[in-house]
């Protein structure tokens, strides 16, 4: 009976992680922070080298770089890559329906985002 529900949990909880790994399109950790009927506020650990996959943003979204960083974008339409330096505070918008290309972290430690998705 303990293996069973030891094995139940198991699987529930890697669900849980798939879900909210996959409900954007990327496979980077993530953890919500806060979630209400307006606003889901996500903070997003962008791994060295990990891809965050591309994705069609389901809402406005303001991201806010927690770290200094660097990370190259992989434009979706041309495969044009560019590296980009952010500095930890700085704040970007993005429109709902955007697409959200492949971002991949260009540096030797993580950094993490605030993505706040308005509702």
């Amino acid at each position: 009976m303990k293996k069973l529900l030891l094995l139940t949990a198991a699987a529930s909880s890697a669900l849980t992680l798939l879900a909210v790994w996959g409900a954007s399109g990327a496979s980077l950790p993530r953890r919500v922070l806060l979630e209400n009927a307006r606003v889901r506020v996500t903070e997003v650990t962008y791994l060295p080298g990990v891809p965050r996959e591309r994705y069609i943003r389901p809402t406005d979204q303001v991201i806010v770089f927690l770290e200094d960083c660097r990370y190259e974008r992989i434009d979706s339409k041309t495969g044009e890559k560019v590296v980009r330096e952010r500095k930890a505070g700085e704040v970007l918008w993005h429109d709902r329906g955007e697409d959200a290309p492949v971002l991949i972290n260009a540096g030797s430690k993580p950094y993490r985002t605030l993505t706040i998705e308005l509702k």
